[in-house]
């Protein structure tokens, strides 16, 4: 059976028969890919817990008719090991594994920009960002609108979403795409003030510098336009998003 090998990040798994699992993974150089383990469910498997969510694995995969096989696992890093203390920190960590998952629809559709933005986002929600701690809210939000940029639902911040009228304007509308005006503002659209809008374009570029001192009702407003814009371009939403604290 021809073989090939890559690095990747463990979205999720799940039970097949008595002892193998399918697992999703990330891949850096071929996408998203269902594979199966053999017997990793087993006491005497060589793989057990390398094959979970939030590894960091280096994988040889044989090509199967249906799914391809794992033929040898090797950890690079579980960024789990820095989230399990902390409910907030997990939950937040799931809601990117299934974001990548639910984004990455065309399995075996490489996409090095998700993989590098995934394990990026974990690695600082586990360490901090290269200009300090930051709330695992803030992670999280960069995280999800870049993450719909790369996929083609990037939010537009600086002009009407829908008639392009240059802003900056008031209002913001998850469903028109954004930043709208008062001419084309649907019902239902919120006005963040000149706080939010700073922090979510910062979010957006992943300008960690730029969100320095911002207060935790800034902060939770943003949370909540991130939540309610990622909401609606993720169709059903995302499960996990609604288990974390505050959401």
């Amino acid at each position: 059976m021809p073989t090939y090998r890559d690095e990747a990040i463990v979205l999720r798994t799940h039970k097949l028969g008595e002892a193998d699992r399918i697992i999703t993974l990330l891949c850096r150089d071929h996408g998203k890919v269902r594979v199966v383990a053999r017997g990793v469910r087993r006491t005497s498997s060589r793989f057990g817990g390398r094959l979970e969510p939030f590894s960091h694995v280096d994988v040889q995969l044989a090509v199967g008719r249906s799914l391809d096989v794992v033929a040898q696992a090797e950890s690079l890093h579980h960024y789990g090991d820095a989230l399990v203390g902390d409910y907030t920190l997990y939950t937040s960590g799931e809601t990117m594994l299934e974001t990548a998952d639910r984004l990455m629809v065309v399995e075996k559709e490489p996409s090095r920009r998700q993989y590098l933005l995934l394990q990026g986002a974990l690695r600082v929600l586990g360490r901090g960002t290269s200009d300090g701690s930051r709330p695992a809210s803030m992670i999280l939000g960069s995280y999800l609108l870049r993450a719909l940029a790369i996929a083609g639902y990037a939010p537009v911040l600086d002009s009407c979403a829908r008639c392009g009228l240059r802003g900056p304007h008031e209002w913001f509308a998850p469903a028109a795409g954004g930043m709208v005006c008062n001419s084309c503002r649907p019902p239902g659209s919120t006005r963040p003030g000149p706080e939010c809008w700073a922090l979510l374009s910062a979010l957006v570029c992943g300008d960690w510098p730029a969100t320095r001192g911002v207060g935790e009702d800034v902060e939770r407003r943003t949370a909540g336009l991130v939540s309610a814009f990622a909401t609606w371009h993720m169709d059903h939403g995302l499960r996990s998003l609604r288990m974390i604290p505050g959401d």
